[in-house]
């Protein structure tokens, strides 16, 4: 191995350590003491639950890990947006799950909270897989009301979820493990089963404080809203259990015993690791982002057999398509292409950037794909589409069209990784979180912007110092350094992954040695769900 290699390997060893070490640090939610507090009340924490309900040595793909992280600041922050999401396997059923983390800020829904609800329902409903919801929430975080109650896609969007996947025939099953109160009380309730933890689950419109405020009533929590109350009583809930461990056992035995719906027929053979070795992609990727590599080399190193039958692979080379398998599930792959090539012509193509050739080349594989039901992988690595007067005349927007038009209207699953950057038009092409990939994962190298730091500072600062010059300012040489620095580093924090993973713009920050698990449980997850009709709609010729 040479130098270039060595260093591009420490640099992203050194960004994979960090995330790990920054992954830790979010799992541990509110902290220890929180957990220890959960402990003491006879309470396993949010992930406790999860490892408890999930089938031994089977693999729980997280997703929203990063949900909050750097945000609310002011409110003492919310690590992992106060709930813990994912797909894991139960009674070897793959299922979503959804735990509240009553170890932060006891389980409060904050913008982010519903936000990652919400996207947990969306991947239950794309796949049609089970969802089990494991409630210990103290409901809506008022100080913050008016950013999550009201609006589409807040709080109230959740129950609207529960009653379409019912109508959908969807799975949902709901253990109140902890506080349930006001609105929230519906989730479990429009679930098509409702267990309860004795002495520790409650489940009321309106706790006993509010109670003997609205109506002068007075009465303890236990009696108002428990889970004697409940199944004894009222009959809300369906079954009460003495301790976590036994309502979640109960969870698994329902799911011992769910039917299975049809099948979207994805093709799956056994699986066969790469031969090229995974890690190699460490030194692969340059730790100078400006600098060209071949995408082919990291494709063969997550690749089945490191196989890659690639489509046109003499047109259009600024992208590459082609068919491969992942983990035995065969997949079209989309990938930018990072080294400089030729086109038809002799001409050279700057890598990271689509052409018209190759933007009407990933078009046709497309289709290809949802002609012949494979799994669609986009690997953006992309700089945006070509400009200037020769992309112009030679059509670069009509030819875009056609691949973005291709692309939105596929029916058959997609799942996006963003490699390095995602600039503008480019990560709308490649399939960005705006066109419904079932899962959207970057890796530490990633970027995510309307355009690179470096341009958008030079632009921003151009229009900073007009709009002073106009106001009769002159701007010294050292001031305009200073302020250049400023906005490049405020750029540049937005430019993160972590910036973008705690805004769910990606469903989650990944080692690139994960990207093979993640989308193996994708498309396992995907093959729950019968593929519609592909019609790609006008495209202009």
């Amino acid at each position: 191995m040479n130098l270039e290699f060595n260093k591009n390997e420490d640099q992203l060893k050194q960004l994979c350590s960090h995330l790990k070490v920054k992954s830790k640090k979010i799992a541990l939610g509110g902290g220890e003491k929180k957990m220890d507090e959960q402990h003491q009340k006879g309470k396993l924490t949010a992930r406790e639950r999860i490892d408890y309900l999930v089938d031994a040595h089977s693999e729980f793909l997280e997703v929203g890990l990063f949900a909050g992280d750097g945000m609310y600041k002011e409110q003492g922050g919310c690590p992992s947006g106060g709930v813990v999401t994912g797909i894991g396997y139960v009674k070897g059923r793959q299922c979503v799950i959804v735990a509240n983390d009553a170890t932060v800020k006891a389980g409060a829904w904050f913008p982010i909270t519903a936000k990652k609800n919400l996207r947990a329902q969306e991947i239950a409903m794309e796949n049609r897989l089970p969802i089990i919801y494991l409630v210990d929430s103290a409901g809506v975080f008022l100080p913050m009301q008016d950013e999550i109650f009201p609006d589409k896609e807040h709080f109230g969007r959740q129950f609207r979820n529960n009653a379409k996947m019912s109508s959908m025939g969807i799975v949902q099953i709901a253990a109140i493990m902890g506080s349930c109160v006001a609105g929230g009380a519906y989730l479990p309730i429009m679930s098509d089963e409702a267990m309860i933890v004795d002495k520790t689950g409650s489940i009321f419109l309106a706790g006993s404080y509010l109670v003997k405020a609205a109506i002068g009533e007075d009465i303890d929590n236990e009696t108002l809203g428990g889970a004697t109350t409940h199944c004894e009583i009222s009959g809300v809930t369906d079954n009460k259990f003495p301790n976590d461990q036994a309502c979640l056992d109960y969870i698994r035995n329902l799911f011992d015993k769910i039917g299975h719906d049809q099948q979207a027929g994805f093709d799956r053979i056994k699986s066969v690791p790469p031969k090229e070795k995974p890690e190699e992609i460490y030194g692969l990727i340059p730790s100078d982002r400006s600098k060209p590599y071949d995408m082919l080399d990291i494709i063969k190193r997550f690749v089945d057999d490191s196989a890659f039958d690639e489509y046109k692979a003499l047109y259009g080379k600024t992208l590459i398509c082609g068919f491969a398998r992942v983990d035995g599930w065969a997949v079209g792959v989309v990938a930018n292409q990072r080294k400089v090539v030729k086109n038809k012509k002799g001409e050279m193509q700057m890598g990271g950037v689509i052409y018209a050739d190759a933007a009407d080349k990933a078009a046709r594989f497309i289709m290809n794909c949802n002609q012949r039901k494979v799994p669609l992988i986009f690997l953006q690595d992309v700089s945006g589409f070509m400009v200037g007067s020769k992309a112009e005349h030679g059509g670069i927007i009509k030819d875009g069209a056609k691949m973005v038009n291709a692309m939105a209207n596929s029916t058959v699953p997609k799942f996006t990784f963003i490699i390095g950057n995602s600039y503008g038009a480019g990560n709308y092409a490649m399939c960005g979180k705006a066109y419904d990939p079932r899962l959207i994962y970057a890796w530490p190298t990633a970027q995510i912007a309307v355009m690179s730091g470096g341009s958008a500072a030079k632009t921003l600062l151009q229009i900073k110092v007009a709009s002073l010059k106009a106001q009769g300012k002159v701007i010294a040489k050292e001031e305009e350094d200073q302020l250049l620095k400023e906005i490049t580093d405020r750029y540049n924090e937005q430019l993160s992954p972590y910036y973008a993973a705690s805004r769910l713009w990606v469903d989650g920050v990944i080692d690139p040695l994960e990207t093979r698990k993640v989308i193996s449980t994708g498309i396992a997850a995907a093959n729950h769900s019968v593929v519609e009709k592909f019609n790609v709609g006008v495209i202009q010729t």
